[in-house]
């Protein structure tokens, strides 16, 4: 294999564990209980930001649902935002409790893309 082959190689493989890091692919997710995420949503004041169903456009908080970040990325910021959101400790909300939201956020499917929405697509 030349160089040129080895390098392409290379920038193809981090383009595609980049992309599968935003589409949310588990890495090292703990097993959580999506039910009990639903309620622990609710509970631990999240929708008050990203809405009941974490479609966002709530005070602050961006849509969650069919946009959950892998599993170091999404706990990392919860315990140390760097945005507007409060810190959720380990204290506040137990790791166990975290995982059950992760669960329940990933158990979300993607919304449809805007071009299979015939109403969106009219000339």
């Amino acid at each position: 294999m030349g160089l040129r082959t080895t390098v392409l190689l290379a920038i193809v493989t981090a383009l595609s564990v980049s992309v599968l890091a935003a589409q949310g692919q588990p890495s090292n997710a703990p097993t959580g209980n999506a039910e009990k995420g639903k309620t622990l949503f609710v509970e631990r004041a999240c929708w008050q930001c990203h809405g009941l169903a974490a479609q966002g456009g709530g005070i602050a908080g961006p849509r969650l649902a069919g946009r959950v970040p892998a599993w170091p990325a999404f706990s990392r910021y919860v315990r140390r935002p760097t945005e507007e959101m409060i810190p959720y400790t380990a204290k506040s909300l137990p790791d166990n409790e975290l995982a059950d939201i992760y669960a329940w956020l990933r158990s979300i499917p993607p919304p449809p893309a805007v071009s299979s929405i015939p109403q969106l697509n009219r000339k």
